[in-house]
């Protein structure tokens, strides 16, 4: 099955499921807060294996104590798809699990 590119009125949607991400600029974007770093690069590890596991793949800025994702689709434009949503539900799953606070 190909994979489309949301409208603006379905990423709305879904983002309503997923406190604390945004959309701009044709990507989905979040920043975690931890203790410090230990924590944070544990979570950039986790993600890492998230995303081979779905073949999908954000970008990563790690911090001292702060992590930053923003994702897209390249393969079809640069455009957001339920593929994002998914990395990004996912990554909202394991946060709590490395000591992430609320930005």
């Amino acid at each position: 099955m190909a994979v489309e590119p949301l409208t603006d009125q379905e990423i709305r949607r879904r983002l309503e499921q997923l406190p604390g991400w945004s959309f701009a600029d044709d990507q989905l974007f979040r920043t975690y807060v931890f203790k410090g770093h230990p924590q944070a690069a544990g979570l950039v590890a986790e993600i890492a294996t998230i995303q081979e596991e779905l073949d999908h793949h954000s970008d990563l800025t790690l911090g001292y104590n702060k992590v930053g994702v923003t994702v897209n689709t390249h393969s079809v434009g640069g455009k957001v798809t339920a593929l994002d949503f998914e990395l990004a539900g996912r990554i909202e799953e394991i946060a709590p699990q490395h000591g992430a606070r609320a930005d």
